[in-house]
């Protein structure tokens, strides 16, 4: 079997063309689809901490200080130190984070519907259901 057949390789591959083919949409707006998770995650979540964010996006909380730290440069977070404890901040969409965050959302969603052309729910159904088992058989 060449390696260009194997599921992790597919995987990987699709993963990454679907990364990129997104990076190009929202290139105008100066985010990346890492960045913009983050956006949306706290625009239903404003106002945790670092760790907060890193579960709730399954990212290394070492990956979202450099994430973050981009996005305050451009002025679409702000940290607020934590009353309830002073070794960690809160993170806040800045009004130009939540207008990008917004302004992104119907270009993904155009995007995952172009994504999903032709293929069924059953399919779609399917294909979570796949997914799920080898990520829950990778964190073993």
């Amino acid at each position: 079997m060449e390696f260009q057949q194997s599921v992790g390789y597919v995987i990987s591959n699709t993963g990454r063309k679907l990364n990129q083919r997104l990076q190009q949409l929202f290139q105008e707006h100066d985010v990346t689809p890492e960045q913009w998770s983050l956006l949306m995650c706290l625009d239903e979540h404003d106002g945790i901490t670092h760790k907060d964010l890193a579960q709730r996006t399954d990212k290394d909380p070492a990956n979202i200080t450099r994430l973050v730290d981009q996005l305050e440069r451009k002025e679409l977070v702000r940290r607020v130190a934590n009353p309830g404890d002073r070794r960690s901040q809160l993170l806040y969409l800045t009004e130009n984070g939540r207008t990008n965050a917004h302004a992104l959302a119907p270009i993904e969603a155009d995007f995952v519907t172009q994504m999903l052309a032709n293929i069924s729910k059953e399919e779609i159904q399917a294909f979570k259901s796949f997914m799920a088992k080898i990520k829950k058989n990778v964190e073993q």
